[in-house]
């Protein structure tokens, strides 16, 4: 059955005032009364309104927390005043810009980055390694075809060291940073060892030694490693500083173990900062080495044990590389091509790590456990040519 229609009748405009209903006799002119009282308030309160939602939308816009941002809808970060170079053979170094703007654009990068305890994973770039179909879109790949790494690319912040490896970041990622290098020119393939080389090194420690004291903890690794699993369940929980080892002996605190500055998982503390400054001083004791030789040298200085940092090598079983593959790829979280000279040799022999990862991820999990599958690497990552 259908509801009567419902009517109005004065009765109903009750308790306007006092709780008492109006008189019949006075209800129309208190009705226009009202009403006018109500346009009147309407008329100043609409300009009001305006004022205040064009204060607003001049202010900086609601924060939506990144846990609610899909990967895919997070546009790239806004590119620096700069201007980009007419021809692609002219030093297309980033400029240095005002310090305080890099080192805001720094902290509000690894901010949103980071995951909750304030922890990112940094790689670097330059032009060599960023043309597409070069190593960085192997780096990303591997990320997307690892066992729970895909979600680790919301944490990735890509360093740029020059305008092109910048322009490309861009494009392909959210989280990218321009590191401003005055008169070095280091979007070129940097040969090991060479002058160019040394100083893109020590220009990257200098950068994460910053990182450190902005508070952020970080796992670094070199473009040229490939992520296969998430390697956080492997690191251990009482290390200040954990690094991979082009050859591992057995043990996570012999400092017989060889160190590879390529890959490290480094907690923001005290201990840590203090071993960068010393680290990245004691390039002046040991000129024309690299990062990582200095560091084999001073993990034996006393000063690093009178600081209290505490060294952990990683074991080549999960963290391995060309110098000493993993063995079983039911427990590799990444390889390095390191151990190879030559950015066309890394790109083939990282190929061909893919390779060997994905067709050992289309093996039914009877043949994976029995460890059927072995890499084929190295090939053009020859070891010979590392020999005197």
């Amino acid at each position: 059955m259908g509801r009567p229609p419902r009517t109005t009748s004065v009765t109903s405009l009750r308790r306007f005032r006092g709780n008492s209903p109006l008189p019949h006799s006075r209800a129309p002119g208190a009705l226009r009364g009202a009403a006018a009282v109500l346009l009147l308030a309407a008329a100043v309160a609409l300009p009001c309104a305006v004022l205040y939602r064009a204060a607003v939308d001049t202010a900086v816009p609601v924060y939506v927390p990144r846990a609610r941002r899909p990967l895919l809808d997070w546009g790239p970060p806004p590119l620096p005043p700069v201007e980009v170079p007419e021809e692609d053979g002219g030093f297309d170094s980033l400029p240095a810009g005002d310090l305080d703007s890099e080192d805001l654009r720094l902290e509000l990068v690894l901010q949103e980055a980071s995951m909750d305890n304030k922890t990112v994973i940094l790689t670097t770039l330059n032009a060599a390694w960023a043309s597409p179909g070069s190593v960085i879109d192997l780096f990303i790949d591997s990320f997307r075809r690892g066992v729970g790494t895909s979600s680790l690319l919301r944490h990735l912040v890509i360093v740029a060291f020059d305008w092109k490896a910048y322009q490309r970041c861009v494009k392909i990622h959210p989280y990218c940073f321009p590191l401003t290098t005055e008169d070095v020119d280091f979007s070129e393939e940097k040969r090991f060892q060479t002058a160019g080389y040394l100083q893109m090194m020590w220009k990257r420690l200098d950068f994460l030694r910053q990182v450190l004291e902005k508070g952020y903890s970080f796992v670094f690794s070199d473009a040229d490693i490939m992520w296969f699993r998430n390697p956080f369940p492997f690191f251990y929980s009482n290390g200040d500083f954990q690094i991979a080892c082009d050859h591992y002996v057995g043990n996570a605190t012999d400092l017989r173990n060889i160190a590879n500055g390529g890959f490290n998982y480094v907690k923001s503390n005290d201990q840590s900062i203090e071993f960068y400054k010393f680290w990245y001083s004691s390039r002046f004791r040991y000129p024309g080495y690299h990062d990582q030789d200095v560091f084999n040298f001073i993990k034996h200085d006393p000063y690093t044990t009178d600081i209290g940092l505490t060294i952990k090598f990683l074991s080549t079983a999960y963290f391995g590389g060309i110098c000493e593959p993993s063995k079983d790829l039911n427990k590799v979280c990444t390889m390095h091509a390191n151990c190879c000279i030559g950015l066309q040799s890394k790109i083939h022999d990282l190929r061909i790590m893919m390779e060997d990862w994905r067709n050992y991820m289309s093996m039914p999990p009877s043949l994976k456990s029995f460890g059927a599958l072995s890499w084929r690497v190295p090939q053009n990552c020859s070891l010979s040519l590392l020999s005197p």
